[in-house]
């Protein structure tokens, strides 16, 4: 059955680096919505007189964060429909609060959960701390905003519970406070694809 593996989580956990080492070993595609939606959002938000790094605002959120999600699930879903597996990369606030988003989704291209096997690994950090010094770490120009505004972003972070009727055994709270080694991409993999070799 064709699978579509969402990495969701907060900025900072590893979502990307996660999906990409399993990517690579399954060899398999990723839709990252930072990468697919960043030429529209530096369009937009300079067309509006704004910060074009910014992705954290509220202004930003209105004019682009609805659209990152749209393009993002427009290129999932149509690796979906031609029967291929595909992982998705991207916070999912949103999405992941409202039960019945995914069915929605897939209903688009006719499709269902009978016939597409949805995951969802929830990628978190132990605490604040780490997901601060991760953010610093990269050091990207986009994540400017969230360190200047600390104390208002980082209750974004907090780990929160899918509400979508999948069941339990799909989802995969996965703690990625200390560095990816074999045996947590190894566990990564059991979930995703149980025992089918690769």
């Amino acid at each position: 059955m064709r699978k579509l593996v969402f990495f969701v989580g907060g900025a900072g956990a590893g979502k990307t680096t996660l999906a990409k080492a399993l990517a690579k070993r399954r060899s398999v595609a990723i839709i990252d919505m930072d990468t697919v939606l960043r030429p529209a959002a530096v369009a937009l938000m300079t067309q509006a007189g704004l910060d074009p790094n910014d992705r954290d605002s509220n202004l930003y959120k209105k004019l682009c964060r609805d659209l990152g999600y749209r393009i993002t699930m427009d290129a999932a879903l149509e690796n979906i429909a031609n029967d291929g597996d595909i992982f998705v990369i991207g916070p999912f606030t949103k999405e992941t609060e409202t039960p019945d988003w995914i069915e929605q989704e897939l209903f688009a291209i006719g499709a269902s959960l009978s016939d597409v096997e949805v995951k969802v690994v929830f990628v978190y950090l132990r605490d604040d701390k780490v997901h601060y010094e991760r953010i610093v770490q990269r050091g990207s120009i986009l994540d400017q905003y969230k360190l200047d505004n600390w104390s208002e972003f980082s209750p974004s972070l907090v780990r929160r519970e899918l509400k979508w009727n999948i069941p339990a055994s799909s989802v995969l709270y996965f703690d990625n406070s200390t560095p990816l080694n074999e045996h947590s991409l190894a566990s990564l993999d059991q979930f995703v694809y149980g025992g089918d070799a690769f």
